[in-house]
């Protein structure tokens, strides 16, 4: 059975409708939900689960529409458990998938972090993704551009970026080209859509990151 309530020849294998817009989206743009045992929505952020799939738009305020108006449960036509927190719980989520790929990169040597060596790559033209962290000093990044035929990361913190590094903050990234590139670029997309504002973290991600 195809994972949406699209008839399965109206759309592509990475195709999925939004239960929020009606929107025919990638799914690589969208997140996955199921109903586990207890009729409780889950997030399915791999979507791999077994299950009928629900998809909302990876942005905060479709995630927000889908539970205020009761989406999920018309959708499956029953009464359905949402957890308090369930954005927060998607952005933790989110976020360590992202920090994953990026620890992926630099243990695949594909990732630098560091005002000079990533300057240095951006000179040998070998940046596929710049990544900067978005409290960092705004004089700093400027020195830096993103290639024209790169693209740019700016949602995570430099306490997050510097997670990706073991160490305890970093400013500036840069990923070569490469599969882990487009993986990395597309788990920004979802992340960025979860923060209200550009680089901004909902209360309970700062509340978090504050206590580690």
């Amino acid at each position: 059975m195809i994972d949406t309530v699209e008839h399965k020849d109206t759309l592509l294998s990475n195709e999925r409708k939004c239960i929020v817009t009606g929107e025919i989206r990638d799914r690589d743009e969208m997140y996955r939900f199921i109903i586990d045992p207890d009729n409780q929505i889950l997030p399915d952020l791999a979507a791999k689960l077994p299950g009928r799939g629900f998809w909302v738009s990876a942005n905060q305020s479709s995630l927000k529409l889908a539970i205020e108006k009761n989406l999920f449960e018309k959708s499956a036509k029953k009464s359905l458990k949402i957890k308090e927190g369930l954005i927060c719980e998607i952005e933790n989520l989110q976020s360590k998938r992202l920090l994953d790929m990026i620890r992926l990169a630099r243990k695949a040597g594909q990732a630098v972090c560091g005002y000079e060596k990533v300057k240095e790559l951006l000179s040998k033209d070998k940046v596929s993704v710049l990544i900067q962290a978005y409290d960092g000093s705004g004089r700093g990044k400027a020195k830096l551009s993103t290639p024209d035929n790169a693209k740019f990361i700016g949602c995570l913190s430099a306490l997050e970026l510097g997670e990706a590094f073991e160490r305890q903050n970093a400013i500036h990234c840069a990923v070569t080209s490469g599969g882990l590139a487009k993986r990395i670029v597309q788990e920004a997309h979802r992340l960025k859509g979860l923060r209200r504002k550009f680089g901004e973290k909902s209360p309970e991600r700062k509340r978090q990151l504050n206590e580690r």
